[in-house]
């Protein structure tokens, strides 16, 4: 089996592998760079075959995160890409919402464990933990070889049952893993990130130190998170506000164990851009299944001494409205890179403005060092090849002599 890396093997984001064996191919992701544009030409794949129907066989995608999926659009019709079953719903929910959103049209959806078949190729996802919820790491045997990749993984989410298990009962006789290396450079070698528990607690802490409504900045595909920011709210006697986005994105889980809009403790406001967008899409169908605790602006001034809102900042010309920003504290719950970037500096300037304090709670959705190292130990893979990472000459002295360091565009072998 050979393997081109296109692009991950010096940088974190915008991941694709290619695979061949005997006269065909396969992809493994096709993420956008962390600061590409979908339509710029210069950062796509050198990939033959994206419309489909040629030697090209199928685009199978780890999890929904951007840097994983976001050229996907770039596959053609006939040619099919496989994701999880929750990993569709989430997009198809998302693209009500999200004007560059990508749904594929041609679709095979796969669950844990179920092995799919491409020509010569045999995939095998392995539910892992990761701030993307329905996330995988892909076995892939062809030729007589077989191919882990890690995809994006962690072991201290809500889901680290799921990375013990890998270290536990890890598939035998890799000739290859490839392993994702997030955290070089972000972390001391020996540390290791917080865990979403503690997170909670953190929560906890500062809904304690507010006296109006808690205004969390995190991903509403963060499920982790949300289940997080749900419990720490149950602790504190705060109601979570959600819009109709992460609403919608809940509900797309499937999973009757995470937080839904009807349940108690929560409440849905709808902003008027979201109203606006439904009243020129048609899609009413959305608040009629959201509507159950549906609140209004009115109401939200009321409730802010004892509300947690799932914020961004399209939501702040709402807030204004309706009043209910008195003695507010903004979380900042993800990558603190975003607040660097244009959007975040207007969000923390617009806070800033309004005299609202900025405090922060997150963790990590990639391993940290230690606990890679005890999976690469488990795997005991014959070579090892730094993917999705921005320090591949770390890897050796981290993970030992069977590390061999590739570089993007290069084709290289598996038995090599």
């Amino acid at each position: 089996m050979r393997v081109r890396i296109h692009r991950g093997t010096r940088e974190i984001g915008g991941t694709c592998v290619e695979l061949e064996d005997s006269g065909a191919r396969l992809l493994l992701d096709l993420g956008l760079p962390l600061d590409g544009e979908p339509d710029d030409t210069n950062r796509h794949p050198a990939i033959d075959g994206l419309t489909g129907g040629g030697d090209l066989l199928a685009l199978v995608l780890s999890h929904g995160h951007r840097d994983h999926v976001g050229l996907a659009h770039l596959a053609g019709p006939d040619l099919p890409v496989a994701m999880g079953s929750a990993t569709q719903r989430i997009l198809q929910a998302a693209a009500a919402f999200v004007p560059d959103s990508y749904v594929p049209t041609n679709t095979i959806t796969f669950a844990e464990g179920q092995t799919l078949t491409f020509g010569p190729f045999a995939v095998t996802p392995i539910l892992v933990d990761h701030s993307a919820y329905d996330a995988y790491a892909l076995l892939v045997e062809a030729g007589g070889q077989r191919l882990l990749y890690s995809g994006d993984l962690r072991a201290h989410g809500r889901k680290g049952a799921l990375f013990e298990r890998l270290v536990r009962d890890p598939p035998c006789g890799i000739d290859t893993l490839l392993l994702e290396g997030s955290s070089l450079g972000r972390l001391v070698d020996d540390r290791t990130f917080p865990s979403e528990a503690e997170i909670e607690d953190r929560f906890v802490g500062l809904f304690g130190d507010t006296a109006g409504m808690a205004l969390v900045a995190a991903s509403a595909q963060n499920i982790d998170r949300v289940v997080s920011l749900y419990r720490a709210c149950k602790r504190t006697g705060r109601m979570l506000v959600l819009d109709l986005y992460a609403a919608e994105v809940l509900a797309a889980t499937g999973n009757p164990r995470i937080p839904q809009s009807e349940w108690p403790g929560i409440a849905v406001f709808v902003p008027q851009h979201q109203r606006v967008r439904i009243k020129r899409t048609g899609r009413f169908d959305l608040i009629e299944r959201h509507g159950a605790n549906r609140i209004y602006d009115e109401q939200l001034a009321a409730m802010a001494p004892r509300a947690a809102l799932l914020f961004r900042l399209s939501l702040l010309p709402d807030l204004d409205r309706a009043g209910c920003l008195v003695g507010a504290r903004a979380i900042w719950s993800q990558w603190a890179g975003y607040l660097d970037q244009p959007r975040g500096q207007l969000l923390a300037a617009d806070l800033a403005a309004r005299g609202i304090p900025l405090s922060h709670a997150h963790t990590s959705g990639h391993a940290s060092i230690p606990d890679l190292k005890r999976l690469a130990a488990a795997i005991a893979p014959r070579q090892l090849v730094p993917v999705h990472t921005f320090m591949p000459e770390r890897f050796p002295a981290l993970f030992g002599q069977n590390v061999t360091i590739r570089e993007d565009g290069q084709w290289w072998d598996t038995a090599a």
